[in-house]
């Protein structure tokens, strides 16, 4: 008998082993990243236990994009999400998979990421001119 892995439901919360097994990195660094960036506020229930909403997944992909594709330190990743809600970091995250399977046929995971990265920091810019 196969051992098959269930299959959470779009929307379901996520365990911290789960979130942690989805990004490839290890439980205490999702902990650490809730004591570094305000936007990461999972539930806690019971015991301490973490439970991870869609959003804190968003924001936790946008975090681990930033550090390990991007190359940006905690600090450089704090300024790119300074003044972000988890909600409109979830809804860029949206935008940009959208996006990026229309629109980036041909070209590589480096330049992808370094579009990226350029975009953010020209939205960076164009918040301080706003401000």
């Amino acid at each position: 008998m196969q051992n098959k892995k269930l299959e959470k439901k779009s929307g379901a919360f996520q365990t911290i082993r789960e979130v942690a097994e989805h990004l490839n990195v290890e439980q205490h660094v999702l902990r650490f990243w809730e004591t570094k960036f305000i936007q990461v506020k999972p539930m806690k229930r019971g015991g301490g236990r973490r439970y991870y909403r869609p959003e804190d997944v968003a924001v936790l992909e946008r975090i681990h994009s930033l550090l390990y594709n991007e190359g940006y330190t905690i600090k450089g990743a704090q300024g790119v999400l300074k003044g972000s809600t988890r909600k409109k970091i979830a809804e860029a995250s949206n935008t940009n998979v959208n996006t990026k399977s229309k629109s980036s046929q041909g070209l590589s995971e480096k330049q992808i990421a370094m579009l990226n990265a350029t975009l953010n920091t020209l939205q960076n810019m164009r918040k301080t001119l706003n401000a």
